[in-house]
């Protein structure tokens, strides 16, 4: 069972059970308040603190994922996704840390493929 949990395994699961436990709390606030979960979102409630919980575990997950993945393999600047989230979105900067990742495993297919193309 515990055969393939690494570190970086078991900080993603702490931030799933955080993420759960996190949104859940709130939604069940809005539950027993009966409140319009829905409408809550544009104004004020429990619905806004699960929104922003989950948002938030979402957003560090991505984070620590930048870091972990872009050390992996080998990729630059990674302080930089997490900075610009702050000052942009995580919605902007998670994605394009993904393209770039794509980009950075085509080019280590190609280097990996260049030397046995010349033989």
């Amino acid at each position: 069972m515990t055969r393939h949990w690494n570190r970086t395994a078991i900080v993603f699961l702490v931030l799933a059970i955080a993420g759960l436990i996190g949104t859940w709390t709130y939604n069940v606030i809005a539950i027993i308040e009966r409140r319009d979960f829905f409408g809550d979102w544009f104004g004020s409630g429990p619905a806004v603190g699960s929104l922003t919980m989950d948002l938030l575990i979402m957003a560090v997950a991505a984070c620590a994922l930048i870091v972990i993945e872009g050390r992996r393999l080998g990729m630059k600047h990674l302080w930089a996704y997490i900075v610009f989230s702050g000052l942009t979105a995580i919605a902007f900067t998670f994605p394009l840390f993904l393209a770039n990742r794509e980009r950075r495993l085509q080019q280590l297919a190609t280097e990996k493929a260049e030397p046995t193309a010349a033989m």
